[in-house]
């Protein structure tokens, strides 16, 4: 008896060079950056809308400014694209790499940038303008952390920017003037996620914490493993990690309002990225193996529903439309798969 495959390929793309970036939603398809320094924005068919050469690797996630995009170098350029047409409307350079992924505010005004050693900085969206600097905490590192990627992409919550400084821990600072407003000694932080008035922190240690995002008060912590592969990530009601016992890789789910845990499912390769949910009970998990699985579960029991293999390693997240999945592999393609309707 035959039987249908739970999606069909939408298309397969590739950017020309492997890629870190991560993807950029956008409500008719995504915007991606690649180690050749080219940034590609594609509609939900494939089709390229345009292709832009910056001349530096593209290492990080773009920030969506309104009409235009904010996308950093490593050699420290600063670059605003008209989101239209790719157009460049202003150039900074000379700045620290850009290896996080830049913030900007819910209005479109300012875009944060962190720098290698934690220094901090706030832009104009429309000028590029300066608005303010928080140097570099006196224990930050010297080197880059020990990814690619540079720190964790801060977070904006409750007026304050949240930001993982290595081993000077993790800081919140006023969005008006960069005036620190508290801190917290939790180190090598892989990921941060707001959710109303709390931010969940995952270490490499191996620790959970749940702060309170105005004042940095613990809320509750959790260990559930002796090492985080991935960042936190809410999904389907539940924060899931990327985890490692002995030499399994895991998902773990715990329970928001507590951290107890909810669910430890294994998986084929390690979780190092967020995860994301479509039609509202299914999980989607992409794996960094040589196969880059993305593994879809279903709760409330988080059965397999089905495996997508791409050959690749999935670094980034997938994003999601509707019925549509997109997701970027480390060799530069992006893959987008449209789930099939559910059977009767």
């Amino acid at each position: 008896m035959g039987c249908k495959e739970p999606a069909e390929t939408a298309f397969r793309v590739s950017t020309d060079a492997s890629s870190r970036a991560g993807l950029v939603a956008l409500g008719d398809g995504v915007v991606t950056g690649n180690e050749a320094g080219t940034v590609v924005r594609l509609d939900r068919t494939g089709r390229v809308i345009w292709r832009v050469a910056l001349g530096r690797e593209v290492a990080t996630r773009p920030a969506l400014a309104g009409d235009s995009l904010i996308v950093g170098t490593v050699a420290g350029d600063l670059v605003r694209l008209g989101l239209a047409d790719g157009k460049e409307r202003w150039r900074l350079s000379g700045e620290p790499p850009v290896l996080t992924p830049p913030v900007v505010d819910e209005a479109g005004t300012w875009v944060y940038l962190v720098a290698p050693d934690g220094a901090v900085r706030a832009h104009a969206v429309e000028t590029g303008k300066v608005r303010w600097r928080s140097p570099a905490p006196p224990r930050a590192r010297e080197a880059v952390p020990d990814t690619p990627r540079g720190l964790p992409a801060p977070v904006l919550a409750e007026g304050l920017l949240l930001v993982a400084r290595g081993e000077a821990g993790l800081a919140a600072l006023s969005v008006e003037d960069g005036t620190p407003a508290w801190r917290y000694d939790a180190r090598d932080v892989v990921g941060m996620e707001p959710w109303r008035d709390t931010v969940y922190v995952g270490t490499r240690s191996g620790r959970v914490i749940a702060l309170g995002v105005k004042d940095g008060k613990p809320l509750w912590e959790q260990s559930p493993t002796a090492s985080l592969t991935g960042p936190p990530s809410l999904a389907l009601g539940t924060l899931w990690v990327g985890a490692q016992q002995a030499d399994s890789p895991l998902l773990v789910g715990l329970a928001p309002a507590d951290g107890k845990e909810v669910a430890r499912l294994p998986l084929p390769d390690p979780l190092v990225t967020e995860v994301a949910s479509i039609r509202e009970d299914m999980l989607l998990v992409p794996t960094r193996g040589r196969e880059g699985r993305l593994v879809a579960l279903r709760q409330p029991g988080w059965e397999r529903v089905f495996s997508l293999r791409t050959d690749t390693p999935l670094r980034t997240p997938p994003v999601v439309m509707g019925d549509q999945v997109f997701v970027l592999g480390l060799d530069g393609r992006v893959l987008s798969w449209r789930l099939r309707p559910p059977e009767p």
